[in-house]
């Protein structure tokens, strides 16, 4: 399995040597950003996996670790949920590095909104205004429902692209 792993990494290594001799500057430009990002990222993550795991243990040890506690439970959860959203985004950013993808897709950016949106559901106080609670459940909606019209363009698409194949 390690072997498989190694061979794939080699592979992925391979094809970026393969496409960077055919980038334009500015693509090359992009990748290396990309890349940056990614790694800027990915330290984001492991320090927020750290400061997570601090938490719940020092919950568990100090305090009497109880999930159905409202504070604990946006706590944990929020901070579960922010890894979520970082990862996301830095799978996001993989997929242009990797040249899977040329752009940032605005359906991933969609998804990751509605992510950080759930996280802002999980996390609210049990006072919220109503205004303000009436303003993200609108914003969630607006986004799902941008979300469902590039989904349901994207199969229209893929339906018409397959039916044109077969003509």
């Amino acid at each position: 399995m390690l072997q498989d792993k190694r061979n794939d990494t080699e592979t992925v290594w391979h094809a970026m040597q393969a496409q960077w001799r055919v980038m334009s500057f500015y693509e090359r430009f992009e990748q290396v950003i990309a890349l940056i990002l990614s790694g800027v990222i990915a330290v984001i993550i492991v320090i927020s996996l750290i400061q997570l795991i601090r938490v719940v243990v020092t919950l568990l040890l100090v305090d009497a670790f109880n999930p159905l506690d409202h504070s604990v439970f946006q706590t944990v959860f929020g901070m579960i949920m922010t890894l979520l959203i970082a990862m996301e985004f830095k799978h996001s950013i993989i997929r242009v590095a990797l040249r899977k993808e040329s752009v940032i897709q605005v359906k991933t950016v969609l998804l990751i909104a509605m992510l950080a949106l759930a996280r802002k559901f999980i996390i609210l106080d049990p006072d919220i205004a109503p205004a303000k609670l009436a303003a993200l459940a609108g914003a969630a909606l607006a986004l799902g429902v941008t979300y469902w019209l590039l989904r349901e363009r994207d199969d229209r698409l893929q339906q018409q692209a397959a039916a044109h194949e077969k003509s």
